[in-house]
This record gives C-alpha cells, structure tokens and sequence, in this order.
C-alpha cells in the first residue's frame, strides 16, 4: 500500500508529495553526488540526474509540503542558500537519502516516484496524453464502438465500468471520438454517462440540451434542415472540449450524422497550400451568436497551434462567422485561404458517416473534430437526441485518475511479494 505520511523510518518506503502511487518495478543500485547534482544508477542500466535544488523543492516531508493537501509549503527563497548536497545514500528500501545544506536536512525520497519524474531522460512535457492519430473517412469509416449496455449496473469504481471507460477515454484523446452503444433511452441517462467523466459545462443552451426541431427555434440545431460540418460554441472565449450527443429516438428519413477529423483536413490544407494554411493560422475572423436574449462574440484564428507547432483546435462553423475584421490588406487572401479551405470540407473521402440509432451517445473531441447532419423529413418520424458539454481538462484528468487506480494496484501487488499483472 502507499506510504504513509512519515519520512523518517527507514524500513518504510517514504512518502512521495502527491496522492499517486508509483511502483517499485527497478531499483537503484548506486548513487554518486556532486553539491549541485545527484546520479542514480539503476539495478536495469539506467542512469538518472536530479539537481539539488529540484529534489529539495520536491521533496515530501512536513517541512516541504502540507500533508493534508500535499500542497507546497517550502519558499525556496528562505532557505538562506542554494540547496547543495551534503551526503547521499540508498537505505534498505531502495530510497534516496540526501543531507541538504544549509539546512543540514536529511531528507528521503521514493525510487519509484524518482524513475517516474527523471526529467533527465523524459520525454517532451507537453506530450500528449494519449499519441493522437488522424483519420478520414477513407481510413475510419465508423467510430470505435463499445457496447455499454450494462455500464450503468456498474458502481463506477468497479473494474468493469473502469476498463469501458478507459477505453473510451483513450479513444476521444486519440482518435477524436468513441460510440458508446445499447445505452438506456431514458431522458437524463445522459448526464449520469457525462458525470463518470466530469461536471458538465452549462452555456446558454443549458446543462442538457435537447437537438431536435422545435417551433422558433435558437439554432439551427433545431431545425431539420441539414448542417455544415462546424464546431459547437467557436463564439466563447474558450469552446467546449467536448461534446456528448445521446440517441433517444431516430425514425426519420435521412438524418445521418457526418463527422470529419479536423486535424486531418487542417494537415492536408498545410501540405497543399502552405500559405494558406498560414493564413488560418494567424489571421482573426470573428465567431458571434447575437441571439434574442445573448450576444457572445470572440475573435481568433481559425487553425491553432500549440508551442510545438502542432495541431491543438480548429474554429470552423461558417454559420457563426460574424464580418471579418482584418487589415485592409489581409481581407481577400484571408477569404482564398477560407474557400480552400471550404472545398476541402466538401471532398467526401475526409468524412465519416453514420446513422444514429437509439441508444447510441457519441462522445467527441469539439475543438477538434467537426460535426455536420444531413436533411432530414421532419414529418417522416421523431429524432431526438439530447446533448451536453464537457472539458478536454476533464477526459484528461478522468484517465489520469484511472491510470493511478492501476500504479495503486501494481504497487500493492509489489510491496506484498506478488505479480504486478496478478
């Protein structure tokens, strides 16, 4: 099990300053240290360099952290001094025990948490999660589908809801998108899925919206006319990361739902017109929604980058593009860069398409995929789905959660004598 919160006995693997677990799969077999680095040489050949002042703003004892939050206390500025090593050792457990000075502190650090964060071999810090891998409809010609018709009999912490949820997590970070089927019909079954992963975003449409044709309507969401392959909300400041759409009813004539990867248009417009992919990249277009009672505006390319340079949302929803207002200069190769990129979307192998049926929730990524709906005949039967929003923070975080409920048991397994896959 986890350490508890005692640094000191040297028979116990000491705490670490978070609430994770990390397993002890390899262990140090030697440590050498210099006043401003330590190198530990493991038991399977690697080798690891931590820097003094790292270790110390990391380590997990009362003087560094708050053990109720396992929030940093320690001010690194009040030390006196540069932390520099005095000493450092391995104890029986495999943990590091480094001397500090000037506060001749002797403080202990878990081996597993150290093989964890060797930032001296890491990958890039801001490696996805889950590697993202692109499609169109000639490479994905349905979204990956699992069968939850029993997820709901499940407690969520139960293996079974653990695993299908993990999956389908892994499959939105990776591939945009998952199909959840044989769900209840049940109006707010909805939101009962959508909470397994995270609170749900409320907008002007509510926590739970309802998609289907109303009188009057607010969208043309709500409408049987077909749409064009959008993204929900590009008018917020920051737009939903995600977006969930459940199935409750489908007998109408036409109606089918039309997803294309948004990365794999935008890398296919960067390598056909380079320059106007620039273009989408850098210049601002306005998103508005000024309904009867909202009136929400934001302005932002329409392809973004990470630092990185690669892909990291797309704006596209030419319904709520308000007047473009660039440059004198940049307008007309804004608008060629624009109609490139419109006669792309109209290419049928970038789409997906499918027909919902009842029960069926399709979860996916709304900053990057894009979403479209055929026509359909509004007095041919009723199509009724109920959607609602959540955070890419949240799938994140969700799997994280998930990813720690598997080190708990790995290390458990460790610590008593038995098989990490036991």
């Amino acid at each position: 099990m986890p350490a508890t919160f005692d640094s000191s006995d040297p028979h116990q693997l000491p705490p670490t300053p978070d609430y994770d677990a990390w397993p002890v799969e390899t262990r140090p077999a030697a440590v050498d240290s210099a006043p401003h680095v330590i190198t530990l040489h493991w038991q399977d050949g690697r080798t690891s360099r931590y820097h003094s002042v790292w270790l110390r703003e990391n380590a997990a004892d009362a003087s560094t952290v708050n053990p109720a939050t396992r929030e940093r206390t320690l001010d690194l500025s009040r030390l006196g001094a540069w932390p520099t090593v005095e000493a450092a050792w391995l104890d029986e457990t495999g943990a590091l025990n480094v001397t500090f000075a000037p506060e001749q502190r002797t403080l202990r650090f878990h081996p597993g948490w150290l093989r964890a964060h060797d930032y001296s071999n890491a990958e890039p810090l801001d490696a996805p999660l889950v590697p993202v891998t692109t499609w169109t409809g000639d490479t994905l010609d349905a979204p990956c589908s699992l069968d939850a018709g029993d997820w709901l009999d499940h407690e969520p912490d139960t293996v079974e809801a653990r695993t299908l949820l993990e999956s389908a997590l892994t499959a939105v970070l990776s591939h945009g998108l998952v199909r959840l089927r044989n769900l209840p019909v049940e109006p707010g079954t909805l939101a009962r899925i959508a909470e397994r992963i995270g609170p749900l975003r409320a907008t002007n449409f509510g926590s739970l919206f309802d998609v289907r044709a109303k009188p009057q309507p607010d969208s043309n969401a709500y409408t049987s006319i077909a749409l064009p392959p959008h993204v929900d909300l590009p008018t917020r400041e920051y737009q939903p990361g995600l977006q969930l759409l459940h199935c409750l009813e489908n007998s109408v004539a036409g109606g089918q739902a039309v997803m294309m990867d948004g990365f794999a248009v935008a890398e296919a417009l960067r390598e056909r017109d380079p320059h106007a992919f620039e273009t989408l990249a850098t210049v601002k277009w306005c998103y508005a929604n000024t309904a009867r009672t909202t009136d929400y505006v934001w302005y932002a390319p329409m392809i973004r980058l990470d630092e990185a340079g690669r892909l990291d949302e797309v704006r596209i929803a030419d319904f709520l593009r308000g007047p473009l207002m660039a440059p004198f200069d940049a307008v007309e190769p804004a608008y060629a860069a624009l109609m490139t990129l419109q006669r792309m979307l109209h290419e049928p192998h970038f789409a997906m398409r499918f027909t919902y049926r009842p029960g069926d929730l399709v979860i996916f990524d709304n900053r990057r995929l894009l979403h479209a709906r055929d026509a359909f005949a509004g007095d041919s039967g009723q199509r009724w789905l109920q959607g609602c929003y959540l955070e890419r923070d949240e799938v994140r975080s969700r799997l994280r959660m998930l990813h720690r409920a598997e080190r708990q048991r790995r290390a458990a397994a460790l610590e008593t004598g038995g098989a990490p896959d036991s």
